[in-house]
């Protein structure tokens, strides 16, 4: 994740600031952990990673299970986790586990569709100690309900966002960019501003779970760009009037690339200080500083890795199936450089990119060390030379 919004302020937090303003910046730091503690939901959103359904599913982790793992997290020092599915709320234990979590000292937080939160359910969330909550929106009322699959989805989740927000709850808004949806960023800015919602995630799409089906409305690179520069232009505009709104893309890390290069026509010396905090960031995290355990169990180098498990941790503790390199994926994903394979290879930004999501390179050319497709700058820009 890239938090447009801090990194264009006047202040740019240096490396000793980066836990108080949320930006990591050590690829040896514990990874963040995205538990999809189950896979049911009640909608049918056509780009999920985790292809989920309203339907029960055998063999979850249980309860007690869930506060051993957290226990391994807790030991390995993972600093935050984060409950998603599915739909987290559709479990009667989650905040048993996410106040679990707090009392072990890993930081909760959830994801969530937002539709079954309710005033007591706000106040019960802020209760356990989880310090934020997403909720999933894909635009207005229309487009929102026929892309996740229930009409008055849209209307539910803002009121959601109400109820968080009114029982003192940081929110967010969790948005995905494709050709359906991207015609519907200036209605999201706009619900962030009238509902005084503190947080706008924009994710890129990767080709996983129903995503996969979904890759054929993914945007073209101009698109992309187009999109990319109006959350940039939005987050500068908040910072500029003061607004504390914190804009944050997600799931392509040509993102800050492209952050460094467009501060760098403007301003030189504050892009050299961003470049740094980049470079120390490490790009695309996963493997490295973002898990994800699914609903069975079974860890994945971040939660589009559904097709890959590293080891279960009814076999194995955490920690250990994290930490063990004898995984052929795994060891490279710890020190991926001399793997990766096309433009990613060649670019003199890789420090800051990290090759971006594997999973898409795979999807598109069968190989998932290639180049990331959705890499939206030119050669020329990256100052990719061919041999």
């Amino acid at each position: 994740m890239l938090s447009v919004s801090k990194l264009l302020s006047n202040n740019l937090p240096s490396q000793k600031d980066s836990q108080t303003h949320k930006i990591r910046y050590s690829r040896t730091d514990k990874p963040v952990v995205v538990w999809n503690m189950t896979k049911r939901c009640d909608l049918h959103c056509v780009h999920c990673y985790s292809d989920s359904a309203n339907r029960l599913y055998s063999g979850e982790l249980t309860t007690q299970e869930g506060k051993a793992l957290i226990d391994s997290f807790a030991s390995f020092r993972a600093p935050v986790i984060i409950f998603s599915g599915g739909d987290p709320l559709l479990r009667d234990d989650l905040f048993e586990l996410a106040s679990y979590a707090r009392d072990k000292g890993v930081r909760p937080i959830l994801s969530t569709s937002g539709i079954h939160i309710t005033p007591q359910v706000a106040v019960r969330i802020k209760q356990t100690g989880i310090t934020y909550v997403g909720v999933s929106l894909d635009g207005g009322e229309e487009v929102n309900d026929k892309l996740r699959g229930m009409k008055g989805a849209y209307n539910k989740a803002v009121e959601g966002l109400r109820h968080c927000r009114d029982a003192g709850l940081i929110a967010g808004i969790r948005f995905t960019m494709s050709k359906k949806t991207v015609g519907q960023l200036p209605a999201i800015f706009d619900l962030l501003e009238k509902e005084n919602i503190k947080r706008g995630y924009f994710a890129h799409l990767v080709y996983s779970g129903r995503g996969q089906k979904f890759s054929r409305e993914d945007l073209d690179h101009n698109e992309t760009r187009q999109a990319v520069d109006y959350i940039f232009d939005k987050a500068g505009s908040f910072v500029a009037d003061g607004k504390a709104k914190d804009i944050v893309t997600g799931s392509n890390d040509v993102d800050g690339v492209y952050l460094y290069l467009k501060l760098k026509e403007t301003d030189p010396q504050r892009a050299e200080d961003l470049h740094k905090l980049l470079i120390g960031r490490g790009g695309n995290s996963s493997g490295v500083t973002l898990a994800n355990i699914d609903n069975l169990g079974n860890v994945h180098p971040d939660q589009f890795w559904q097709h890959y498990s590293l080891g279960n941790v009814r076999d194995r503790d955490f920690g250990e199936i994290w930490m063990d390199r004898s995984d052929p994926v795994m060891n490279i994903l710890k020190d991926r450089r001399a793997a990766i394979k096309g433009r990613c290879a060649l670019c003199p930004h890789f420090d800051i990119c990290g090759a971006n999501y594997r999973v898409r390179a795979e999807f598109v050319t069968d190989d998932l060390w290639a180049e990331d497709p959705a890499c939206y700058l030119t050669d020329e820009e990256l100052g990719i030379t061919a041999n």
